[in-house]
């Protein structure tokens, strides 16, 4: 294997020292779990893993010249001047599931194949999501924290989520997930997305109620959880005209991307006096600026975009990317490829 092992973490060979000439290349510019490390012994080509690689923009166009696939995470941004260096690449893999940082129009142009992680981490992302919707409605760490400090107080047992209304953008797969967990524990289910067949199946079995618009689904929800991709049609869908629909009282979970959120409109909001639990587990910028602006709020819960990056699902996510990716590499098809729009 082309990478070597210092106390379990994987230490990056530089190009310059090994790979110089070598024209059938796998390239890994974004940092990977151990189990991950270990699958690349078993590619079909020679593999350069640099974690750093994609912080290096010179860095990653001169080496990635001579790669075959090329194999990311959502920092290595995959655009079309990138795509323009590089003759010999065969198929783009990306470990996740997100798509905006990858042009795929462009790499549709030179048939190069792009796979993802279809599936792999949205248990993780569901479990998330539920977990921060029940915790907004029964915060047992402060309890916890109460009860240990010899505080013995019984009138604080929260609120229950059954009966109330979830609301969701997006009801793709991960957003279809949610809504069944949430039908199982009692809630209403709304659904606002612009691309929902009418006869999708969740609907067809009462499942979920779809809405006509962002500011309507926000107006009736209880709680609003973000399972849309980020796309022009989609960046800041939550701004201040939208958000000025949303009970101040209401809980909001984001582990989609950032930017569907205005956080300009976010922090007014918050300045304004809502209440309500907020979960962003993605930023418009990560990771943000310091100090961050949103970080002083008491009701704020922010994580660095792990949602999805449990053990399990880094896992399957590599496993399944790095099969797709040796697949195309010996001429077969991949099971999880990106759908030429």
């Amino acid at each position: 294997m082309n990478t070597k092992h210092q106390g379990g973490i994987a230490s990056p060979i530089r190009y310059s020292i090994i790979f110089r000439g070598v024209s059938r290349l796998i390239l890994v510019t974004e940092w990977m779990n151990e189990q991950g490390i270990e699958l690349l012994d078993h590619l079909p080509r020679p593999v350069l893993y640099d974690p750093e690689l994609w912080a290096d923009r010179d860095g990653l166009t001169h080496t990635a010249q001579d790669a075959e696939a090329l194999v990311v995470r959502n920092n290595t941004r995959v655009d079309a001047a990138l795509l323009d260096l590089c003759p010999n690449l065969r198929v783009v893999g990306r470990l996740g599931v997100g798509l905006d940082n990858i042009d795929v129009d462009a790499c549709q142009t030179r048939r190069v194949n792009v796979v993802y992680a279809r599936g792999a981490n949205a248990i993780a992302v569901v479990e998330y999501v539920m977990g921060a919707l029940l915790y907004a409605a029964r915060p047992w760490q402060t309890w916890v924290e109460d009860t240990k400090s010899g505080t013995w107080r019984r009138n604080m047992g929260g609120r229950e989520v059954y009966g109330k209304t979830l609301g969701l953008v997006g009801l793709g797969d991960i957003g279809s997930r949610v809504a069944r967990a949430a039908r199982l524990m009692g809630m209403a289910v709304r659904a606002y997305d612009p691309h929902l067949a009418p006869f999708h199946a969740l609907i067809a079995d009462g499942t979920v109620t779809p809405m006509a618009s962002v500011a309507e689904l926000l107006a009736v929800s209880h709680a609003v959880t973000l399972h849309a991709p980020l796309r022009p049609d989609t960046y800041h869908m939550l701004n201040s005209e939208t958000l000025a629909h949303f009970p101040d009282d209401a809980i909001l979970i984001n582990t989609a991307r950032g930017g569907l959120i205005d956080e300009n409109a976010l922090r007014d909001r918050l300045e304004q006096g809502a209440k309500g639990s907020i979960f962003l587990d993605v930023r418009e910028k990560e990771p943000p600026e310091l100090p961050d602006r949103l970080a002083v709020y008491p009701n704020v819960y922010l994580t660095p975009h792990l949602a999805g990056l449990t053990e399990e699902a880094l896992a399957r996510t590599t496993t399944l990317v790095l099969e797709d990716v040796a697949r195309v590499l010996t001429g077969r098809p991949p099971r999880s490829p990106v759908r030429w729009r």
